[in-house]
């Protein structure tokens, strides 16, 4: 009973699960028309003319909707991932919807690797838990794992993690690693380059 506002060019990754996801459960798809994405107060009128239920935006995205004064929708399920979420606009965005997620994942990994449910604004720095088939390995420099509180790398593994750089071997093993911690024959770890830690939760923190 779902309709997912897809808001995202089709040239940037997270435009996949804007227009599979919908679609494989059997909920609605419903696009954004060309070049107005960038405006806030289009987004605003879509978002109430086609009664979207979820969108997916960067927090660049969603400021530029605030902007406009919109007031949010409580049928509304946000999604926010692309570039770090901070407390403030946790705060305003928390109360214009149903819920609120904070999605975390490079191109590297295939979209999303991580996912966590937003309560509270002091949450926004809360990255999650690997999603379903995805590991995720917080590392000191020698590539060892560090302790639960413990700032580190953060290194992601499973199903996701791409094949590599296409034509560049070199930047190819110098990001994507044998992963050490898996039995499995050639599975692989990308070196995010991201600095987080674990909760005593399991939860990650950026």
């Amino acid at each position: 009973h779902d309709t997912f506002l897809a808001i995202t060019t089709i040239s940037f990754d997270i435009a996949v699960l804007e227009l599979f996801l919908p679609l494989l459960v059997g909920a609605r798809v419903a696009l954004l028309p060309e070049g107005m994405s960038s405006d806030g107060t289009q987004i605003a009128q879509q978002l109430l003319q086609t009664r979207a239920t979820i969108m997916q935006a960067t927090p660049a995205t969603w400021r530029l909707l605030l902007r406009t004064g919109w007031q949010g929708n409580p049928q509304l399920l946000i999604l926010c991932g692309g570039e770090a979420l901070t407390q403030d606009l946790a705060a305003q965005l928390l109360p214009r919807g149903r819920g609120l997620w904070n999605l975390y994942g490079p191109t590297e990994t295939t979209i999303w690797s991580t996912s966590h449910h937003i309560t509270s604004a002091t949450e926004a720095s809360c990255i999650g838990r690997p999603l379903a088939h995805t590991t995720a390995y917080v590392l000191d420099d020698q590539a060892q794992q560090v302790a639960s509180g413990e700032v580190g790398e953060l290194y992601i593994g499973g199903r996701g993690v791409a094949r590599g750089y296409l034509n560049r071997p070199n930047l190819t093993a110098e990001y994507f690693l044998p992963d050490v911690f898996s039995s499995e024959a050639g599975s692989r770890l990308y070196r995010t380059g991201d600095q987080v830690r674990f909760l005593l939760d399991r939860t990650l923190e950026f």
